[in-house]
């Protein structure tokens, strides 16, 4: 499987992407890393923002790699790109794909279906993550870096 493939399939469609957008995505996500730390919030929220700080690097890496998500499973989409862009391995792809769904289930369907644990679990994730993509488009796409 490669991400070809997945255009084929019409899960991606090929993006030419931009410093500016690569800039934006990263601000993004470093503004919901520091946001789902905020004293007070609650875990569901927490871990809300923590995992939209996740995807915008996911989707800053697949936008390098000159893809875009197309609108139907677009978050699962996002994350199993992983595998291709900076390579992550597959158990942690696992563990961001179960926090796509237990995402889904707190904000759509249930109140308390996060726990504090949970929450600091994805924290963690994004914070690790952020750091992942940033690596990978040093390496590969240092030209979309900003300064």
């Amino acid at each position: 499987m490669s991400l070809e493939i997945w255009v084929n399939n019409a899960w991606l469609k090929r993006h030419e992407t931009s410093r500016q957008e690569i800039s934006n995505l990263l601000a993004i996500t470093d503004r919901d890393i520091e946001q789902s730390q905020t004293a007070g919030l609650g875990p569901e929220w927490r871990f809300d923002i923590a995992y939209n700080a996740a995807l915008q690097s996911a989707t800053a890496a697949l936008a390098a790699a000159g893809y875009q998500a197309e609108r139907a499973n677009k978050h699962m989409r996002v994350i199993q790109s992983l595998e291709f862009t900076v390579g992550l391995d597959k158990q942690t792809i696992d563990f961001l794909d179960t926090c796509r769904r237990k995402r889904h289930v707190a904000v759509y369907e249930q109140v308390g279906a996060v726990s504090d644990q949970e929450a600091q679990e994805m924290i963690e994730l994004a914070k690790e993550l952020r750091l992942a993509v940033e690596k990978w488009l040093k390496q590969h796409y240092n030209d979309l870096l900003s300064g």
